[in-house]
């Protein structure tokens, strides 16, 4: 099977290319927003919307001095590598397809420092040399990297980017690689929650990292610190990249969280049970408008920064691929009653529920973990839908503007996860 794979390693540029590299991202942009701005306004005057053809003509009369859509001129264009200016258009219209298939909003204008990146798809045009630790991309030379692990088959692209004040180079690379077969025949229900992240079905309960809830009080005090500085004064500069590092780490230690749990579940287990949960929806504002105000919102408001602080969507993606690659499977089913159901008579009440920890049925009178309990109905459940000829949907149709029953859960558990 073929395998396509990036390997991201941290840039250790000089400083003339590390300009260069922030003046081709500021570069594809200006591209970005210009492409943009011209296919609204066309949208408005009746004219049919550009294609990537279409807009790689108005990029070289634009690098020719012809006056862009905002009425500024660039000849400073010619400067930058074309290749990384034309895949700004292939993000617009990735972004435009997006938007149509309601999988996100409508895309927006850029903003200067924020996810600056550009990308070179032609691999002709690149040389890797893993020995010397270094790779040379037109117009920015022979760039040194961190060379943490080897990078396994051909490159295809490279994306430069800037992350928390540092340059990071991502390579994809393709590659052959037999049919896997899962070294292990069992399977696992995962039910995930706010106060243990997980609780697999074998009696195991994982606790949370809650990174931004750890780092919430210098966060607060770093953003007290931008706000008394003059906008856009150096001291303000530096508040913001004080910022933006703190936001960094924050990311990191929750995707080594996510990793290492979903490395090690993947690893044990040919098949991962989970919920089908819409984090959108889960997470959606309670605050209502002005004529309808919404109910209990600061709870709400806690509520939704931990869900999102968990990363259940980024763990479902990373499970996903680790078990594709491993030759297991990822099965999501409903998952609407599971933290309510008694997996040994299949009653489903609000009684059950006695405690955020504790499950005891109503009926048969079964006691247990409340969380292994879900995660036990919730493996029952992916045995049926194997049964039955289930799907095992891809994570990109998570929150995809489908609507979908919400994971349930006691009202004890929301308060004693977010009274701090």
């Amino acid at each position: 099977m073929r395998r396509l794979q990036a390997y991201q390693y941290e840039l250790r540029p000089d400083g003339q290319q590390e300009r260069q590299m922030r003046r081709f991202a500021g570069s594809c942009r200006v591209v970005f927003n210009e492409a943009l701005n011209l296919q609204k306004r066309r949208y408005e005057q009746g004219e049919k919307k550009l294609g990537y053809a279409g807009l790689c003509k108005e990029l070289t009369a634009w690098r020719n001095g012809t006056p862009l859509p905002s009425g500024r001129t660039a000849p400073w264009l010619a400067d930058a590598p074309v290749h990384p200016l034309q895949q700004a258009f292939k993000d617009l219209e990735r972004a435009y397809a997006n938007f149509f298939a309601k999988r996100a909003a409508f895309p927006r204008f850029k903003k200067k420092g924020r996810s600056d990146s550009l990308r070179y798809p032609d691999p002709k045009q690149i040389k890797l040399d893993q020995g010397n630790s270094r790779i040379f991309l037109p117009k920015l030379g022979w760039l040194r990297y961190r060379n943490s692990r080897k990078a396994l088959g051909t490159v295809k692209n490279v994306t430069v980017s800037a992350i928390g004040g540092k340059w990071f180079v991502s390579i994809q690379t393709e590659r052959e690689v037999p049919e896997p077969v899962h070294p292990s025949t069992s399977i696992v229900g995962v039910d995930l929650g706010v106060a243990n992240f997980a609780a697999l079905s074998t009696g195991e309960i994982i606790a949370p990292v809650d990174a931004m809830k750890r780092h919430a009080q210098r966060l607060a005090r770093y953003q007290r610190a931008m706000s008394r500085k003059q906008k856009f004064s150096k001291n303000w500069i530096k508040a913001k990249a004080r910022i933006q590092k703190l936001h960094t780490r924050i990311g990191n230690i929750r995707r080594d969280h996510l990793h290492k749990l979903s490395t090690t579940i993947s690893k044990n287990h040919a098949a991962v049970v989970i919920e089908d949960l819409q984090i959108r929806n889960m997470s959606r504002s309670a605050s209502g408008t002005v004529e309808q105000p919404g109910k209990n919102t600061r709870a709400k408001a806690g509520l939704n920064r931990s869900i999102l602080d968990q990363g259940w969507f980024e763990f479902r993606r990373q499970l996903e691929y680790k078990q594709a690659w491993r030759g297991g499977i990822v099965v999501a089913v409903d998952p609407r009653n599971t933290s309510l159901g008694c997996p040994v008579c299949g009653h489903v009440a609000k009684e059950n529920r006695i405690t955020q920890s504790r499950f005891e049925c109503a009926h048969c009178g079964h006691t247990a973990h409340a969380d292994v309990n879900a995660a036990v109905t919730i493996l029952a459940a992916g045995h049926a839908v194997m049964a039955c000829g289930g799907d095992v949907r891809p994570c990109l149709h998570l929150g995809a503007g489908r609507a979908a029953p919400a994971k349930q859960e006691p009202a004890e558990a929301t308060h004693a996860a977010y009274a701090a």
